[in-house]
């Protein structure tokens, strides 16, 4: 699957982009490579050229989303070592990851089940390396706590993934500005303030979350 004809090619990328454009609008299932054609400007033999099938094009969209955003938070977590900033870095890699490809988005939500065998089986191990990345940071924001983060992670997905059913750039906040309200919203709880909640975390302070001792 790596050793594509032009996996790092530009006009790859942009035959992506499209694909997912296609997918969110239509549905993986009723879209078809012809819609894809059309859309990209790209024939039919040219996909065939850089890709085997429609489903190759939605595992490569899947591959690309989780590999970029794992590599974009590992470097910025590099240089920082505070558990509360290093989960606001990942709220905040997360969101503006998607605020800019939010046709990926719902591509990643809507057809996690499209894929079969390795495709599959690859795109798995790319999000269970990123929800056990997820998981031992929020542990680490509370580790005197004898409790299985696996709850408290998927609620923070669940804040996250859902934002392009409801984000409107003209009337929602920034990406840096969305990322604050939703780490504050989900260390300090409702109302939360960020600020407040940044202070506890950086001090050390239990505070409250959707953990209860």
């Amino acid at each position: 699957m790596d050793d594509s004809p032009a996996a790092g090619d530009g006009k790859l990328a942009r035959i992506l982009e499209t694909a997912a454009a296609v997918f969110a609008d239509k549905g993986y299932h009723r879209a078809s490579m012809r819609d894809i054609s059309r859309a990209s400007g790209v024939s039919l033999s040219g996909l065939y050229y850089y890709v085997e099938s429609k489903e190759e094009l939605l595992f490569r969209i899947q591959e690309r989303c989780f590999t970029s955003i794992l590599e974009s938070l590992d470097g910025r977590l590099a240089d920082e070592a505070d558990p509360g900033r290093r989960l606001r870095i990942l709220i905040g890699n997360h969101l503006g990851f998607f605020l800019g490809n939010m046709k990926e988005m719902k591509v990643l939500s809507h057809e996690a089940e499209a894929l079969g065998g390795e495709y599959r089986r690859s795109v798995n191990g790319l999000k269970r390396r990123y929800v056990e990345r997820t998981a031992g940071l929020v542990r680490a924001l509370r580790p005197d706590l004898d409790e299985d983060p696996r709850l408290a992670t998927f609620v923070l997905f669940g804040m996250m993934n859902w934002i392009y059913n409801w984000y409107r750039p003209d009337r929602d906040p920034p990406a840096d500005e969305l990322a604050a309200r939703v780490y504050g919203l989900f260390v300090a709880g409702y109302p939360g303030d960020v600020a407040q909640a940044q202070d506890a975390t950086a001090a050390g302070v239990p505070h409250p979350s959707i953990w209860r001792e």
